[in-house]
């Protein structure tokens, strides 16, 4: 998979998780793909939400892995 194709499915992921996101007052943004690592920035009421690492985890690295598998982690840039 290129690059190019990775970044497209993992903005597909993100698009799919969005609306959950946006219904608890936060949103996410991609910041970057390196080595298979995706960087991501939590926004609104995600920031100082407790769950959110949980959220990070199970729910974002979760439905990013199903669009493009090779994405070893998920982290969160604050």
């Amino acid at each position: 998979m290129t690059a190019q194709e990775t970044h497209t499915n993992v903005e597909k992921a993100l698009e799919e998780i969005r609306p959950f996101l946006i219904s608890d007052g936060g949103n996410i943004k991609l910041l970057s793909i390196e080595q298979n690592i995706v960087k991501v920035q939590l926004e609104g009421a995600c920031i100082g939400c407790s769950v959110n690492q949980m959220t990070l985890k199970n729910g974002v690295e979760a439905t990013i892995k199903k669009y493009a598998p090779q994405i070893q982690e998920v982290v969160n840039v604050e």
